[in-house]
């Protein structure tokens, strides 16, 4: 019998999930079972401990570093603190950390301090937005393979967060030039459903492979409107001790940054992925040629 009482969210993917608390469960299956069919999970009223927090993370799976270039928590280094006002913000739509071979399964993001007001995240279905692309533009995506990278600032958003100190942005900088590109699928396949989605983003999707720097451009702006139509997206609005949980393989996300200096810090650990693997058979790799690489 299920521990879970699950509401959906929107008509394509999302859910509120109660009856547990995250912090005790033993058995984590049927949480990634939900989490296979809706993509991101919501969990209201959890308040995890730092230790439970990491607890969770290593029984639903192998936890990443922090980050490749950003430091974790001292004592779980597993954790990525965002905070607001040491310039943990990223108002960008992204999916987390596609810029290595093997991009994270999932995430586990944890509210410890929410604003009054604003600071919301969306996030976007691409699994459902590959499928409702026009049979021409789907038939044009499958076989494309495009270049990710990490930006010196990328976590940081447009405009760059003032909250970065110079120091900060330099040594951010010289972190980032040490992560080669790398080349994924546009199109991946769920290695547990095996169900495409669109596996593109504007935070660290340079260019495709092959097409011009026009071509490439104005395609991605092409996929990257239809991703994120409101038919295709949600938007949460969060409470103090919250837990959101998301398939990383088949979303993107965004931080809204509209609640100026107020405090808004949150904690999260991703857990460990495959490569991506496209409908062609075509794996994910470092980009070894300069040729490709560069945009």
């Amino acid at each position: 019998m299920s521990n879970w009482s699950v509401t959906p969210l929107t008509g394509t993917f999302g859910a509120t999930v109660t009856g547990s608390r995250l912090g005790e469960v033993a058995d984590v299956s049927e949480i990634w079972d939900l989490l296979r069919q809706h993509l991101v999970l919501v969990f209201r009223g959890q308040d995890l401990t730092h230790a439970e927090h990491s607890r969770l993370a290593h029984l639903m799976g192998e936890p990443t570093p922090a980050h490749p270039v950003v430091p974790g928590h001292p004592d779980y280094p597993e954790m990525l603190v965002l905070d607001s006002q040491k310039g943990g913000k990223n108002a960008m739509w992204h999916t987390d950390v596609t810029f290595i071979e093997a991009p994270p399964a999932a995430s586990i993001l944890v509210a410890d301090v929410v604003p009054t007001f604003g600071g919301d995240t969306l996030w976007s279905d691409t699994r459902t937005a590959y499928e409702r692309l026009s049979p021409s533009i789907r038939a044009a995506v499958d076989s494309l393979e495009a270049v990710h990278r990490i930006s010196p600032l990328a976590y940081w958003g447009e405009p760059f967060d003032s909250a970065l100190t110079r120091d900060d942005a330099e040594y951010l900088y010289e972190l980032s030039l040490k992560q080669p590109p790398v080349i994924h699928p546009v199109v991946r396949i769920h290695p547990d459903t095996q169900r495409p989605s669109l596996f593109v983003n504007p935070g660290f999707t340079t260019h495709i492979v092959g097409m011009s720097r026009i071509e490439s451009d104005h395609f991605l702006r092409l996929l990257y409107a239809h991703m994120v139509q409101p038919e295709f997206t949600l938007r949460h609005r969060w409470e103090l001790g919250d837990v959101v949980m998301w398939d990383n393989r088949a979303t993107m996300h965004y931080a809204t940054d509209d609640y100026g200096t107020v405090e808004r810090v949150m904690r999260r650990i991703t857990l460990r992925g495959t490569r991506p693997i496209g409908l062609s058979g075509a794996t994910s790799r470092v980009a070894s040629d300069p040729l490709i690489a560069i945009r």
